[in-house]
């Protein structure tokens, strides 16, 4: 998984809509040099987001987009694999984070997230 890297949900929702100026350079640079992956929760997520009228596409829609453009993939490891990892992820009470942050650490793989708590907790996390 060396050359590999994982998006967060906002990652996921920013590339969708083009809005590439959200990005730090290198995190760029990164998505370009990396096969990018998402987990399930991701997929979950963005679904969450539009039926709460926050996004103004499904999740399907999304990703399906995304895997066309820019070859992103859905993460197959076993869901109780990453269920058992998101058991020690006690730093948050948000189920979609433990989850996006324990796929990529059964992986041991970088995330692209922007987000200041997962930073603090999840040391292979990339946002420069």
């Amino acid at each position: 998984m060396e050359n590999t890297a994982y998006l967060d949900t906002h990652a996921v929702v920013w590339l969708y809509n083009n809005d590439l100026a959200k990005f730090p350079e290198k995190t760029l640079a990164l998505i370009e040099s990396h096969d990018l992956l998402i987990s399930p929760m991701v997929i979950l997520e963005l679904e969450y987001l539009y039926e709460i009228k926050r996004l103004n596409e499904t999740a399907t829609t999304i990703t399906d987009t995304l895997q066309q453009e820019i070859n992103l993939s859905c993460c197959q490891v076993n869901f109780l694999q990453v269920v058992a990892n998101a058991l020690s992820q006690k730093w948050t009470r948000d189920p979609f984070d433990r989850m996006i942050v324990a796929q990529a650490d059964i992986n041991q793989a970088i995330l692209i997230s922007k987000d200041d708590m997962i930073h603090a907790h999840y040391n292979k996390t990339f946002w420069l």
